[in-house]
């Protein structure tokens, strides 16, 4: 049998984990709704949160671009489409990634992702290996224009 948590338990158990680790408005929401509580309950639980800056979404994307640019070298776009997933709010979403993203570091990890990638390939690279750089470079959110420089670059 599923225990119910009270309102009370959930505000102290949810004041406890944001101030372990940072928590958008959509992740507190589905814990609740996996607690139980009525919507009435979350609403007000979610205001109280955000009211005493436990969860504070603009904070959570800029900590989430971060967290994903540098130790998962994603893309703008991937990152971008990862916080659409948490549903924050596209104009949050994209002033976190342009805050928090130097132009110069993204098109190098780009490059250092790309060679490091191409270090077991064959040289001079053939067309075929360069798809497929090309491929992973997407796949990782990295904008296509942005793919072609660094492929050129790479290639020499």
């Amino acid at each position: 049998m599923k225990k119910i948590i009270k309102p009370d338990d959930a505000l102290a158990r949810l004041e406890a984990l944001c101030a372990r680790s940072e928590q958008c408005s959509s992740e507190v929401l589905t814990k609740m709704m996996r607690w139980g509580l009525s919507s009435d309950d979350r609403e007000r639980i979610l205001r109280r949160l955000v009211e005493r800056r436990f969860v504070d979404d603009s904070r959570y994307a800029r900590a989430y671009v971060r967290s994903k640019f540098m130790f998962n070298g994603w893309g703008r776009k991937k990152i971008l489409m990862g916080l659409a997933g948490k549903r924050i709010d596209p104009e949050e979403a994209g002033d976190a990634v342009s805050s928090e993203i130097d132009e110069d570091a993204y098109a190098e990890s780009l490059v250092r992702l790309l060679r490091g990638r191409a270090r077991d390939m064959e040289r001079p690279l053939t067309y075929e290996d360069k798809m497929k750089l090309a491929r992973f470079a997407v796949q990782r959110g990295f904008e296509w224009e942005l793919v072609k420089r660094a492929l050129v670059s790479i290639a020499e």
